[in-house]
């Protein structure tokens, strides 16, 4: 990966991390002005319980394509399915509850 590259994933990584999603489990990466986004999104536990994963997911993808430098966004992303907590195990999930 360039220098160039790894500045503009940390440009795009700083630019996701401004929306309330929970990107932890997301790869993103870089080459040659384009992103690749790859891996899970979910709510912010406790933060914008109503926000819709699908309208941010299309507000993240817009600000990518409008960033100068970017020339492309290959998405493969995944948000349906259980949250964090319905994907814990009972006993860590009793802390949480």
């Amino acid at each position: 990966m360039s220098i160039a590259d790894s500045a503009m994933t940390r440009e795009v990584l700083r630019d996701i991390s401004k929306r309330p999603v929970d990107i932890s489990q997301l790869h993103v990466h870089v080459a040659r002005g384009i992103v690749y986004l790859q891996g899970r999104i979910d709510k912010v536990r406790g933060y914008h319980d109503d926000a819709d994963l699908n309208e941010e997911l299309n507000i993240i993808l817009k600000l990518l394509k409008e960033k100068p430098g970017i020339r492309d966004v290959c998405c493969e992303v995944e948000f349906e399915g259980p949250g964090i907590i319905e994907r814990m195990t009972p006993q860590k999930r009793r802390g949480y509850s």
